[in-house]
């Protein structure tokens, strides 16, 4: 991922002239296929396998970015974000569903975490090679992580099992069948009704997608127009670099202690910490919004990717750990990142059009403001440690869902 996104906002303005409205664009059509198409993929992850869904979505996401690379136009770069989107949800629901199922529920904080830090060690990797590679030609090096993509996902043909999951529906003797598919739906969405605090995520993460749109698709941009160092006459593309490596590093050395802290951590207290990175990510989004100088926007974007770096995976098993049903665990994943497609899509328009109308920087503090909700839900989801008396007495009709 970080050869690809380390490129491509440059790639998207120099080479592709895309506006401000078109690079918000490109994450709404995105979230849109994810919007229609997560649920039905979650689904099929829990329906038939968890692996087969990851595969399959690791090659359709390589071959999404080697389009977007190969050829330099708008309507290109809109289908290629499409392709992603559909590629990205045969794997949301279903990585987490699988991890859960080969390694339990119990210690997912500390797993994930630590998962995050291996993560950043590829992408440091990664960033290094993009950099090198677009100096060059900006394009071929989001070819070049297209490529990896594909080739990562018929390694994963070989070496990835599926032992937890494949087992159960071995001793539960369920027919993987359209009549399966059609239960696997509906139990999801009866779970999710039926769970106050899933009610909750959901609707943090609807918020927290509204905000992500802005600052993901915009920051090198706000950059851009802040004007960065004339330090060695270094292309952006290398200060881009610069930044991912510097927040990579920062990352790295912070996830391996917050694992170990957590890693017995309750359920109630990984809600706690959750709150306290949510208020933290309002100031420092509203930081890098306002800021009037590249060092306090730096300082700013830092903050913002260290804290997301840890809040993401903390929120990934929050999520999990409050799934019951582990044979439904892929479509209940899907739901809630469907909510934080619908955040997207709902607020990327509009803040594109803040951008474009007004400014870049009115956008990113429209979207900052965006965060403020979701401290209200994490606060009512830990008031009651999840559970919601009034939420609770409502009765879900097994007929409707």
């Amino acid at each position: 991922g970080a050869l690809i996104f380390t490129v491509t906002a440059v790639y998207f303005v120099r080479d592709v002239g895309m506006n401000p409205f078109q690079l918000v664009l490109c994450g709404t059509v995105m979230e849109l296929a994810i919007f229609v198409f997560e649920v039905p993929t979650g689904v099929l992850a829990d329906t038939y396998s968890r692996r087969a869904s990851v595969i399959v979505g690791t090659l359709i996401q390589g071959a999404a970015f080697v389009l977007v690379g190969a050829i330099q136009s708008v309507p290109a770069v809109l289908a290629g974000y499409a392709i992603w989107g559909l590629g990205w949800t045969f794997e949301s629901g279903a990585l987490q569903a699988w991890i859960a199922d080969e390694l339990g529920t119990e210690r997912l904080p500390s797993v994930f975490l630590r998962g995050a830090r291996i993560w950043y060690v590829g992408a440091l990797a990664g960033i290094c090679l993009s950099v090198a590679i677009a100096s060059y030609d900006l394009g071929l090096a989001i070819i070049a992580g297209g490529a990896l993509n594909v080739l990562l996902g018929l390694f994963l043909v070989l070496t990835m099992p599926e032992t937890g999951f494949a087992g159960r529906r071995a001793e539960e003797g369920e027919a993987a069948g359209p009549a399966a598919f059609v239960r696997t739906a509906r139990q999801g969405a009866r779970i999710v009704r039926g769970r106050p605090v899933l009610l909750l995520l959901l609707a943090i993460a609807f918020f927290s997608g509204m905000w992500s749109e802005s600052f993901d698709r915009l920051w090198e941009a706000h950059f851009l127009l802040l004007g960065l160092p004339g330090i060695g006459g270094l292309d952006p593309v290398v200060w881009f670099g610069v930044f991912g490596a510097g927040s990579m590093l920062i990352g790295l050395a912070l996830t391996g202690p917050a694992a170990n802290r957590l890693e017995h951590a309750s359920h109630a207290t990984v809600g706690r910490v959750l709150f306290a990175f949510e208020g933290f990510l309002l100031v420092a989004a509203l930081g890098f919004a306002l800021a009037g100088s590249f060092w306090l926007a730096l300082g700013a974007y830092f903050a913002i990717r260290t804290a997301r770096g840890i809040a993401n995976p903390l929120f990934d098993a929050w999520l999990n750990q409050s799934i019951d049903d582990s044979s439904v665990r892929a479509t209940v994943l899907s739901i809630t990142s469907q909510s934080d497609a619908i955040g997207q899509v709902t607020g990327g328009p509009a803040l594109g059009g803040i951008g474009a109308i007004f400014s870049i920087r009115a956008a990113l503090s429209a979207g900052a403001v965006a965060l403020l909700p979701s401290l209200w839900f994490y606060g009512r989801a830990l008031r009651h440690s999840g559970e919601e008396p009034e939420l609770a007495q409502i009765e879900v009709d097994p007929a409707v869902v």
